[in-house]
């Protein structure tokens, strides 16, 4: 029991430095061939941080662990939403851009719909229903582009640091990409076997101990933003990265080997994935969102009321 466990902290954090070197590379590429910093947030950043999602939900997937696989996707936007997200807002609550989360908070609805709609009824995500969510990824990525394109340019592009080289940014890109890879190999083997030795289900597991492993380099980018005083920039990356993990790791994971809800917990004499995920993931994005869309700007009650909702998943999740 003991070596499983010290390979699955190993693994996160394998990922941990994993995902942080691969966003140096990228992030250090795109700025040396004079990629908008807005474009570099959007879309490499969020992707950067969402692939320890994509890797141990289609690592899980093609082992046969669907449970893993679907249950690390829903988990990990409840856990961006509600911890994630709630840090940042509780530590240093401050105003947001409307306009800058409509287009992320717009996407998301429309593929949590979507993806809500397939478990409510079929609950089997088959390889055209990884397709469709594969077709919104790529919608998304058109429309921040476009997006960025018009917005304003910099008053001035940030060059590359003097001491770094392309060999260097490509050197992070492709050891972060192996770490990631590694990292998930080994959270995902040895979470299912501390989930059979508990007797936990895997779907528990995943939704919150892998969950939360796959989202810290969310929680390093939420407190990074925090500490230089761009806060607005971490809840973005939060939704942008809660819309990767349903239609990037979903629907690669659906794409690859299709997968089906787990139906080894239940509530209240229900599926508890149908009764209780489902509604709190869609609960924490609109505590999270309307307040910044309407308002325009984030409370701490609302932060605190993020994190009790959280901590009252995590604890009917191990009761279940």
């Amino acid at each position: 029991m003991l070596i499983p466990v010290l390979l699955f902290i190993v693994g996160l954090l394998c990922l941990i430095k994993g995902g942080d070197w691969f966003v140096d590379g990228a992030t250090g590429i795109a700025r040396r061939f004079h990629v908008p910093e807005l474009l570099i947030g959007a879309t490499v950043v969020s992707i950067g941080t969402t692939l320890p999602e994509v890797m141990v939900s289609t690592t899980s997937a093609l082992t046969g662990h669907g449970e893993i696989a679907y249950g690390n996707a829903i988990g990990s936007v409840i856990c961006n939403s509600a911890l994630i997200a709630a840090i940042p807002i509780v530590a240093k609550p401050g105003k947001v851009d409307p306009k800058s989360l409509r287009t992320p908070v717009l996407f998301f609805f429309v593929a949590a719909a979507f993806y809500a709609g397939v478990a409510y009824t079929t609950g089997y995500f088959s390889r055209p229903v990884g397709l469709v969510l594969l077709a919104m990824f790529v919608a998304y990525i058109v429309c921040n582009i476009l997006a960025m394109k018009n917005a304003p340019a910099p008053a001035e592009d940030e060059e590359p640091e003097e001491n770094s080289s392309l060999a260097k940014e490509l050197g992070l890109l492709a050891v972060g990409a192996v770490l990631i890879a590694v990292g998930a190999n080994l959270l995902v083997d040895n979470g299912t076997l501390i989930a059979q030795a508990l007797g936990v289900p895997e779907s528990v597991i995943a939704l919150t101990f892998v969950a939360l492993g796959t989202s810290l380099p969310e929680l390093v980018t939420a407190i990074t933003s925090l500490a230089k005083g761009h806060g607005a920039l971490s809840l973005g990356n939060v939704i942008g990265a809660n819309v990767f993990n349903l239609v990037l790791v979903s629907g690669v994971s659906a794409t690859v080997a299709p997968f089906t809800i787990p139906q080894n917990s239940m509530l209240l004499g229900h599926n508890a994935s149908l009764v209780l995920e489902f509604p709190v993931m869609f609960a924490v994005m609109l505590l999270l969102t309307v307040p910044a869309l309407v308002k325009g700007r984030l409370s701490r009650p609302q932060g605190i009321a993020l994190l009790c909702i959280y901590a009252a998943f995590c604890v009917v999740q191990f009761t279940i």
